[in-house]
């Protein structure tokens, strides 16, 4: 499993993880990212999303339209910026990943998970028995496939 600790974070991942803040649209790792695989949180290497879950939504973020698990993620209402929104925190290092909107396809639950790619790391499908992550193969569709 993927860790690192907060000293070995760049500026940009402490700025996001632990002082709430947020990266620019479009210009971010995994915003137009669509491999087949997970992506973990940055600190504690717990498995957050899938890209099974991952869909283009021009917002310049990855978003997603659910957690791989409920247990990983904690949603919390957010009034920052003169604004109300739920954000999205890491349950196991209290990381914060982002946002979630109720403006995501309606057929997968109606829900965008707006996540900034500070926050976490992607895992490619073809190495998540090699990283100790083989657990996770079940959730995609065509598990032979990469």
């Amino acid at each position: 499993m993927l860790k690192k600790n907060k000293d070995e974070l760049n500026d940009l991942e402490y700025l996001v993880t632990q002082e709430n803040g947020t990266e620019p649209p479009f210009q971010n790792e995994y915003w137009n990212h669509f491999e087949k695989g997970i992506y973990v949180d940055k600190l504690s290497g717990k498995p957050l999303f899938t890209s099974e879950e991952k869909f283009e939504s021009d917002c310049g973020w990855p978003s997603f339209s659910k957690a791989l698990s409920d247990d990983e993620v904690v949603e919390l209402v957010d009034k920052s910026f003169g604004m109300v929104r739920t954000e999205v925190r890491s349950e196991d290092s209290n990381s914060h990943l982002g946002h979630v909107f109720n403006d995501g396809p309606a057929e997968t639950g109606g829900l965008r998970y707006c996540i900034n790619s500070a926050a976490v790391q992607f895992i490619p499908y073809d190495k998540l028995e090699e990283l100790g992550y083989g657990d996770l193969i079940p959730h995609f569709k065509d598990q032979g496939e990469k």
